[in-house]
């Protein structure tokens, strides 16, 4: 049987269109000047590639913000069934003004490290940190933040 969803972030379409028209429009910008008015050649590639890089980046943003991330007892997981964390590797969570996180989200410090992922728009993980959040509402990952803060506080 399934586990019980606790909390769920996922991104609102107003949102995702913003971030991904954002990111878009860089990439577009940038190669536009990269041959409207072309620099030095080594500079022209250079523009190229960081305006395919742009559009790479929307590309995945679109990909990435069409999941959900759940909150159960056990773990914090994808809607798709991707399990981010689980809850008893947490150390801690932080969403303070000054914690290296996403947008609108908060960082989880986990015991273990993991492999590297990234989903823009809605989490990453490098090592032993996991950053939640992106073009997410923030009430849902405060929420979610404060939901995972209470579980580690009653189990020690």
């Amino acid at each position: 049987m399934e586990e019980e969803v606790l909390a769920s972030i996922e991104a609102s379409s107003a949102r995702r269109w913003t971030g991904i028209g954002m990111l878009a429009t860089v990439g577009a910008l940038v190669i536009y000047v990269a041959m409207a008015s072309p620099p030095q050649f080594g500079w022209q590639i250079f523009l190229i590639v960081v305006g395919g890089g742009a559009f790479w980046q929307a590309h995945r943003m679109w990909h990435s913000t069409q999941d959900r991330i759940e909150l159960t007892q056990s773990e914090l997981r994808t809607g798709s069934g991707q399990v981010i964390c689980k809850v008893e590797d947490v150390e801690t969570v932080d969403r303070g003004v000054f914690a290296f996180k996403p947008s609108n989200g908060f960082i989880i410090k986990t015991r273990t490290a993991g492999a590297f992922d990234w989903f823009p728009g809605l989490w990453w993980r490098i090592g032993r940190r996991v950053g939640i959040g992106g073009v997410t509402a923030a009430a849902e990952t405060k929420f979610m933040s404060e939901m995972m803060s209470a579980m580690l506080a009653q189990k020690g």
